[in-house]
């Protein structure tokens, strides 16, 4: 299950996140809704038989995409909860400086909503002005990013009305600034990401427009394009694909430096990171390798490095703007948990498609895994992946293989940081939820290792020491993925644990070793393996950088 833009000139620009199952069901519920005018003759269903089809469709549409009957999950780091209206679709999330407050867009109903964290229940939401998808049974307008400007009012992107919105707090109005071009193929440049520079001025990119565009704050005016400027990016770099394919990923502005990093990709065919230098208005391009080929989020950490999660494959990783260089690391492999087969196997090839990402004040980066469904943090410091499971999992989501057990994902498609709090929430799209992680509460273990840092040569044997300490009672399962591969696999390398199970009480700690050898034809350079533990809610991994000669 991939993160698929379904447009076409028929269907419009319906973005569906699912199985290529659930692709074609959507576009047979917008061709079935669009026959009503049909002329009535011996080649076309009966009105009555059109109405009867329609109210099917829409029942079962509601059934997959509105959480219908979903609950509200818990467990010991992450806790739910459901929104006030039904089939909100919610999907970008911001928390505020303060944490007391979450804001939501509802993509289906047009809403802008709150949750009061402190006393724990939703505000009454402030209906958005104009909103097309709300009149319509099976459609939604996509907002993937929110974000708040030095003012504290709120941005956020409109797929449908090919804009972006401002909504000012202290007054409870809504502006909107409309995107002065669309897209010939598509019919909207579908805004998807925005930043900011130091003057307040606003910087956004749509998927469907190879285009940076800046909103000049003096000059935007309520329901018009004065104010935008159209940058064109450069998209040389995608010769001989087709142009309908190109698409921008995200954006983020580093006012330090005076530069906008902007991810590009042609969807599992190429990926491009582009550089843009404010000062000097012109591009620099950094053409990604051939296993990283969709690259969606981009964020900053504290020395001014890019970090892109791709949303085709397991990876995630740092770009050097100086050298170009790339160092790639895996999240652990999809869990068995996720698709229920009754030998708890993971089918060959699955990935966990981490999609968006956040940095931290304190330095680290948070990303969702959209299929691996989890939310992640990395420390760049000291080079720790924790990862929190999502007690929800819908089995009309993900691979399932055996429907009838426990298995799925539960969607989990924007994330937002609180600054100054430790609590990272999310939305759940299709469950019509939002979640909190409770990242101030310690994890169960800590993982260290020895070496962090070695040269092998191709065939030759490693000994790695993997310390597992206790904080608190845990069962521990021993893990390992790589960078070797695109799904996080060693491929033909191969490592194994001492030992791969064992319960430790608070306070105890075990050492095990992990024995790797690169295969004989693994590609000669940088790689990282990541060993750690899973228990269950939560799991543990240690980067370690390997030189493969």
């Amino acid at each position: 299950m991939v993160r698929t833009r379904i447009e076409s000139k028929r269907t419009k620009s319906i973005l569906i996140v699912g199985s290529i199952g659930v692709l074609i069901l959507i576009v047979a519920y917008v061709s079935l809704l669009s026959s009503n005018n049909s002329p009535s003759n011996s080649r076309y269903p009966s009105a009555s038989l059109v109405a009867n089809s329609k109210q099917e469709a829409i029942k079962k549409y509601q059934l997959l995409f509105c959480g219908t009957n979903s609950k509200t999950n818990a467990n010991q780091y992450v806790q739910e909860y459901k929104l006030p209206q039904n089939c909100e679709m919610p999907l970008a999330v911001y928390a505020e400086g303060n944490g007391s407050n979450v804001w939501y867009v509802s993509t289906k109903n047009g809403a802008l909503g709150v949750f009061n964290s402190t006393l724990g229940n939703f505000q009454k939401e402030r209906l958005i002005p104009v909103w097309k998808s709300r009149a319509e049974p099976i459609e939604s307008s996509q907002v993937w990013d929110m974000k708040s400007d030095k003012k504290g009012d709120l941005w956020f992107t409109d797929e449908k009305q090919n804009a972006i919105w401002r909504f000012f707090k202290s007054s409870q109005k809504f502006e909107m600034y409309k995107v002065p071009e669309n897209s010939s193929s598509f019919g909207t440049t579908y805004p998807v990401s925005v930043d900011f520079d130091n003057n307040g001025n606003v910087y956004f990119v749509g998927i469907r427009s190879p285009a940076l565009w800046i909103g000049n704050l003096t000059k935007l005016r309520n329901g018009t394009s004065e104010g935008i400027i159209k940058i064109p990016i450069p998209v040389s770099g995608f010769k001989g694909i087709d142009h309908d394919l190109v698409s921008t990923g995200s954006l983020a502005v580093d006012n330090k430096n005076g530069v906008v990093w902007i991810s590009m990709l042609a969807f599992n065919t190429k990926g491009q990171i582009l550089k843009y230098d404010m000062r000097n208005k012109t591009f620099k391009a950094y053409n990604m390798p051939s296993e990283l080929t969709s690259p969606v989020g981009v964020a900053l950490d504290n020395h001014g490095n890019p970090w892109i999660t791709d949303h085709g494959t397991s990876l995630f990783f740092k770009l050097d703007p100086a050298s170009g260089n790339l160092t790639k690391y895996s999240t652990s492999i999809a869990s068995a948990k996720i698709f229920g087969a009754n030998n708890g196997s993971v089918p060959q090839g699955a990935y966990t498609l981490p999609y968006w990402i956040k940095a931290g004040s304190d330095g680290s980066l948070w990303f969702n895994e959209h299929t691996g469904n989890r939310i992640a943090k990395f420390d760049p410091a000291n080079q720790t992946l924790i990862e929190y499971w999502i007690p929800t999992q819908d089995s009309r989501w993900g691979q399932c293989i055996n429907p009838n057990v426990h298995c799925g994902i539960a969607n989990a498609l924007q994330l937002s940081i609180g600054q100054g709090i430790n609590k990272v929430w999310f939305s759940e799209w299709s469950e019509n939820k939002i979640g909190m992680i409770n990242a101030s509460k310690a994890p169960p273990i800590s993982i260290s290792a020895m070496p962090t840092d070695l040269t092998l040569r191709r065939g030759q044997s490693s000994d790695i020491k993997v310390q597992v300490k206790a904080a608190s009672d845990a069962q521990v399962n021993m893990i390992s993925s790589s960078s070797l591969t695109r799904n996080g696999e060693l491929g033909n390398s191969t490592g194994s644990f001492s030992q791969d199970k064992f319960n430790l009480t608070a306070g105890d700690s075990k050492e095990v070793s992990y024995i790797f050898s690169p295969a004989s034809n693994v590609k000669p350079g940088q790689y990282v393996l990541m060993l750690g533990a899973d228990t269950g809610q939560l799991t543990v991994l240690k980067a370690i950088r390997m030189n493969i000669i």
